[in-house]
């Protein structure tokens, strides 16, 4: 029973299901979209007598569901009866970027029923916390282009990728914009001097080298990178011992352009010159 990889996906209407059901079929899952809840032990079932023919299920069920979705826990405590293992994978994204791509595509929300958009992302967020808590990955897809799921998805269920390290996401971030939802870990990097305050500096991105050589300057910068790497180095392989696959680092400074920039890019090549496999997101860097 333990042979087939069963992988449910669920979450936020608008947040990517449909691109993630295609990047589970380019690895070779067998799927099934908008299966309702009742129906997925008999499913997992006929995997499970399929003689190794259906060994990796990936199926989305939300609250397209109707009133079938709240049976969704049943079903689970259902599988886990059965003996099979499985895994929970939710999708979500920002309220802002949700109404964005609703209005772009012109679709209507699954609850809408004439409701303003808003109102009917914000009821689907609070009928969706639980099996929220309950996920074993989380990927918030407000800023991934379909590509860039797909690469975060193949880092995550690939079976050569889960032999291999943890896959590390650098997120630079500003609080004033919030902490990024599924970060594992977060660095503060308020501390160090801000580039802000510097006027030729001001208007210009962490990218940039007059910003990067602006903060490096500073012994303080360099004692904390140090220090940083010391207990990366440290913790990621403890990370790896315990079957972890995906590591969310966040780094954040007040508006999220110039500090945490530079030390996500500095830690990240850091980190991949000795062998990490990793990608960086600057969350907030073309905000005012």
């Amino acid at each position: 029973m333990k042979e087939v990889q069963f992988v449910l996906i669920t979450g936020l209407s608008g947040a990517g299901k449909s691109n993630a059901v295609g990047s589970f079929e380019d690895l070779g899952y067998f799927c099934v979209d908008n299966l309702p809840p009742n129906f997925i032990p008999k499913f997992a079932e006929m995997c499970l007598q399929s003689e190794g023919k259906i060994s990796k299920v990936a199926l989305v069920s939300d609250i397209r569901g109707g009133e079938f979705f709240p049976h969704l826990f049943d079903a689970l405590d259902q599988l886990e009866g059965m003996g099979l293992e499985y895994e929970v994978l939710f999708l979500e994204a920002d309220d802002e970027v949700l109404v964005r791509r609703y209005k772009e595509t012109r679709r209507k929300h699954p609850l809408s029923h004439g409701a303003p958009i808003v109102d009917s992302i914000s009821r689907e967020r609070e009928m969706l916390s639980e099996i929220r808590g309950k996920a074993d990955k989380v990927i918030n897809t407000s800023y991934l282009t379909p590509t860039e799921l797909k690469e975060r998805i193949f880092n995550l269920y690939s079976s050569e990728q889960r032999e291999k390290n943890v896959f590390i996401t650098f997120i630079s971030f500003g609080y004033k914009y919030t902490v990024p939802m599924d970060a594992d870990l977060v660095f503060d990097v308020r501390f160090l001097p801000n580039p802000h305050y510097v006027e030729h500096l001001r208007t210009l991105p962490g990218t940039d080298k007059q910003v990067s050589n602006y903060l490096w300057k500073w012994s303080i910068t360099h004692k904390f990178l140090t220090r940083l790497l010391d207990f990366l180095e440290f913790l990621l392989p403890l990370y790896v011992r315990e079957g972890k696959s995906h590591l969310v680092i966040a780094m954040g400074c007040t508006g999220g352009k110039h500090r945490s920039v530079v030390l996500a890019d500095t830690v990240a090549r850091e980190l991949k010159k000795k062998g990490f496999r990793l990608n960086v997101e600057h969350r907030d860097l073309e905000k005012a």
